[in-house]
């Protein structure tokens, strides 16, 4: 059974989904955090890995950037293949002085002013809750893991921010919107897996704090978010 998307035959992927932006970042994922992991899907190198995590099996799917593209792949992998649960993992900036480079950032929820909703069924939606019961998961493994999360609302944009006059930017959002950090997915994924009675999370590792010079490079973003990856993959294994 393949999707236009996904070549992989039912059963291939895992019910539960680490879905990071990057295919080299599942790579790395694959390689380091899973045993007998295998290549489930190739198609448009979006290459995708199932594997053994804690005795579990779990697949590790690129979303790709943006909403329209994690709206297809969180859509297929859901309505397709069964999956039950994804926890989105990602980088993303802040405007929140309060952070700093590489806190990871846990939403409960992503406010976006994309016509997404709209377009996918009518829907006129501009915040969706993460789940609440994967969203308890994470924190129990964050504790297991010494880390601290910030823990909060977040917006996704459909604008990469370092490409624009951010304080134009926000006047996009009302004045009583909060967020710690802004990303491209989210929002997607919250919605998609509403729709379909699915449960979706995401985490995110802060790479740059907007309005100052503090920022990491590419190769230390592949190389610095080892602490979320390993909290994800204990919360997603979690009975």
């Amino acid at each position: 059974m393949a999707t236009p998307h996904i070549e992989a035959n039912i059963g291939d992927i895992a019910k539960k989904v680490l879905l990071p932006g990057d295919p080299l970042r599942c790579k790395y994922i694959a390689d380091n955090f899973l045993t007998d992991a295998k290549v489930v899907n190739t198609v448009r190198n979006m290459i995708a890995y199932t594997g053994i995590y804690n005795g579990e099996k779990i697949t590790v799917f690129p979303s790709g950037m943006g909403i329209p593209s994690v709206g297809i792949y969180s859509y297929e992998l859901y309505k397709i293949y069964g999956v039950e649960e994804i926890i989105r993992i990602g980088t993303s900036g802040s405007a929140n002085q309060q952070l700093n480079l590489l806190d990871i950032v846990l939403a409960t929820s992503s406010y976006s002013i994309s016509t997404f909703p709209k377009a996918f069924d009518g829907d006129i939606i501009d915040q969706i809750e993460s789940n609440s019961l994967l969203n308890n998961k994470i924190i129990a493994a964050a504790t297991k893991n010494n880390t601290l999360l910030k823990v909060g609302p977040i917006i996704t944009s459909d604008i990469f921010d370092p490409y624009i006059d951010f304080s134009k930017y926000i006047k996009n959002y009302p004045d009583n919107v909060d967020y710690l950090a802004l990303e491209m997915e989210a929002f997607g994924l919250f919605y998609i897996a509403k729709k379909l009675g699915k449960k979706a999370a995401a985490m995110m590792t802060i790479t740059d704090i907007i309005g100052t010079n503090k920022s990491i490079s590419s190769q230390d973003r592949q190389n610095s978010l080892n602490k979320m990856i390993k909290i994800a993959l204990d919360a997603i294994t979690l009975s």
